[in-house]
């Protein structure tokens, strides 16, 4: 389960835009670097009207590989 969606690549029209709005869950698309910067277990903050994302917190040691 998502509470938002975050991509690397696509435009408002994308697949991942289009399904997170039918959905009801923000989405920021078109993030470079997003795959390298984000871990498993770390908490974001994300506006997808502002197209913002803000790290929470450091992610939990063991869910980091």
């Amino acid at each position: 389960m998502a509470s938002g969606v975050i991509t690397e690549l696509g435009g408002p029209l994308s697949h991942a835009a289009l399904v997170a709005r039918e959905y009801g869950v923000p989405a920021v698309v078109n993030v470079a670097g997003a795959t390298v910067a984000l871990r498993t277990g770390e908490r974001v903050r994300l506006d997808g009207g502002r197209g913002t994302v803000e790290r929470l917190e450091p992610a939990a040691p063991w869910l980091t590989g």
